[in-house]
């Protein structure tokens, strides 16, 4: 079976993509993640209405912030790095979309909650999309740790 849309192991223990199928859910499951955080709205493209049913029947714990794509505000980005922080060291799938929305998340949980440098935290998907983004991402790739209740 193929990885999921735009599929990035950001760490060893986080693996990254947008929206998995049920199918890929289950290769989820079995590749050892213990917990899924989709930053996707319900109504998003290819979204499964019943998600976090599939993947608690699977074991796995779920998490949901929905993020508007194009409103994504410092208080969504404080929820998932204090998400973030409360599953470390579980192997943890995060997904939205098509992996913009959690490139930049991640990106900013690494660097500012882990102080990974900004090469090791990035991705292939966030280094294509940072010339084009608008002014809302850009103002969520600015925030400093102050700026989320770090």
């Amino acid at each position: 079976m193929e990885k999921p849309l735009n599929f990035y192991q950001m760490t060893e223990n986080v693996g990254t993509a947008g929206q998995p199928t049920a199918a890929q859910l289950e290769q989820i499951s079995r590749e050892g993640y213990s917990s899924v955080v989709n930053l996707a709205m319900p109504d998003s493209d290819n979204a499964i209405p019943e998600e976090g049913g599939i993947v608690s029947s699977l074991g796995m714990s779920y998490f949901h912030i929905p993020v508007p794509f194009d409103r994504p505000t410092a208080q969504h980005l404080g929820k998932f790095v204090r998400l973030m922080e409360a599953l470390e060291g579980e192997k943890v799938f995060v997904h939205c979309a098509v992996n913009a929305r959690v490139s930049a998340f991640m990106y900013k949980y690494l660097t500012l909650s882990k102080g990974q440098s900004e090469d090791a935290s990035s991705s292939p998907l966030l280094e294509k999309w940072l010339p084009q983004m608008d002014d809302a991402w850009q103002s969520i790739m600015n925030l400093e740790a102050e700026d989320i209740d770090l």
